[in-house]
């Protein structure tokens, strides 16, 4: 069983011992704390708390002591039901509230599940704002309402439909060139939120679709990552012939994976790098990745005329990085689109318009001919289990020293840039792992490169 307390929020496996799993008193002291935060923030104006959740199996459970530690610490609730992360951080936008906490463990098996945190902007704390968050969590700090002050609770489903109808209004959305091109869709939503809420996207932009693993159980059809490992059942489905485009989401709906015609992956890292095609040639200007990201966004945004910008691996960091160099688009490599024009936040709804809209203006309307257009890389995701005695800092540390004749990087993990191809090592905020990802010319020469260099951690064990 495992606990991870981190700036992203706190994450855990369902069940065990308090201190090592994500059970009901850590779940209330987190939120304690979160909530504490809140009030000595300065933001706290309208005493109003959004909280919404994807399906997991134990979202029901977390949700009912999230909400009523919320009213136990004085605050209102809006309580928005199943609901994907981007239409959470929209309604703490829409709502006016002083935050919000999403219940979600994003691409995590079915037995984990986590807190997000949200500030009054809708967007996720900052590194010190975590922290904040942990050291009261630490401390127990907190002052719970008394009996006439207690929180209010409201139910409100409306927001899905707002967040749909606020996609369709952005100016690069054409819901119209959409329509009339007669698109036919296979979607995977993974027995989450996903299928619930885009088919309220695709019935508004007229696209014609069958959804697989639709109904909401939680109990995920196969491991809810969005890799092409995980998803043989949507390729084949692809391979029959019957649709125009295959999308992927995970179970919060923050990433966003594509597949084309023919059944063969589009590539995770390229959903971003086609969205940002799009955006740019109507609006020129820069854009941010994290530093596990592909160069090929670099190489589009210098073809528009923009500047690429590297951010450490975090939304909040991306969304940071985006603000600080003025980005008109920005996201992660795993799939996340981040567009200012909607917010600054990872939206696979978001994703979607902005592909289907640029796909309805080609001429040759084939996915696989879009894809060719793109720089071409191909990166390498592995990963290296840790122990709890692993002293990760200590053997990134020597990894710089070894290639320390390389560009290194080290703002988040390493990151070793050779001239033709780099990996890039660090800690995940969200698993017990360290990261291995690496980018070359062909999957294999990546692939390669990145077991070289974890040969090299094993060795060191």
């Amino acid at each position: 069983m495992t606990l991870i307390k981190s700036i992203s929020g706190i994450r855990g496996t369902i069940g065990g011992q308090t201190g090592d799993t994500l059970n009901p008193l850590d779940i209330v002291k987190f939120t304690s704390a979160y909530a504490t935060f809140i009030r000595r923030s300065g933001h706290s104006t309208s005493n109003k708390i959004v909280v919404g959740r994807d399906a997991r199996i134990s979202g029901e459970m977390v949700r009912s002591v999230v909400c009523g530690t919320l009213l136990g610490m004085g605050y209102d609730v809006v309580d928005i039901g199943l609901a994907t992360t981007p239409t959470t951080e929209l309604a703490v936008i829409m709502s006016k509230a002083d935050g919000g906490i999403i219940i979600t463990a994003s691409h995590n098996p079915r037995q984990w599940n986590a807190l997000k945190l949200l500030n009054h902007e809708g967007e996720f704390l900052t590194k010190d704002e975590g922290n904040i968050v942990l050291e009261l969590a630490e401390k127990e700090d907190f002052l719970f309402a008394e009996v006439d002050k207690l929180g209010k609770y409201t139910r409100d489903d409306s927001f899905d439909q707002r967040h749909v109808e606020a996609v369709l209004q952005l100016a690069l959305v054409d819901a119209e060139a959409v329509a009339k091109a007669g698109f036919s869709v296979c979607v995977d939503a993974i027995n989450s939120v996903g299928g619930v809420i885009l088919p309220k996207l695709l019935d508004r932009l007229g696209v014609k679709y069958n959804i697989l693993n639709g109904e909401p159980t939680g109990d995920f059809a196969h491991n809810p990552e969005p890799l092409e490992k995980n998803l043989t059942g949507i390729m084949d489905e692809m391979r029959s012939g019957k649709y125009d485009l295959g999308i992927v989401v995970d179970p919060d709906v923050d990433r966003l994976a594509f597949i084309c015609e023919d059944g063969r992956m589009f590539g995770e890292e390229y959903t971003l790098v086609s969205v940002a095609d799009y955006v740019l040639s109507h609006t020129p200007g820069n854009t941010v990745s994290n530093l596990s990201s592909t160069r090929a966004l670099r190489d589009v945004t210098e073809r528009h005329g923009g500047k690429y910008a590297a951010a450490a691996v975090g939304e909040v960091n991306v969304t940071t990085k985006m603000k600080e160099v003025g980005a008109v688009i920005g996201g992660e490599g795993n799939g996340g689109v981040i567009y200012p024009e909607s917010h600054y936040g990872r939206d696979a709804l978001v994703g979607i318009a902005l592909f289907l809209s640029s796909l309805a203006k080609r001429d040759d309307r084939r996915v696989s001919a879009l894809r060719a257009e793109m720089p071409e890389y191909s990166i390498a995701k592995n990963r290296i289990d840790l122990t709890p005695s692993t002293d990760v800092d200590a053997i990134l540390e020597k990894v710089k020293e070894m290639f320390s004749d390389q560009q290194i990087n080290d703002i988040d993990g390493v990151k070793i840039d050779f001239p033709d191809k780099w990996v890039h090592l660090r800690k995940s905020n969200t698993e017990p792992i360290i990261r291995v990802y690496s980018e070359a010319a062909t999957l294999e020469e990546a692939d390669r490169l990145g077991k070289e260099i974890m040969q090299v951690v094993y060795d060191m064990q």
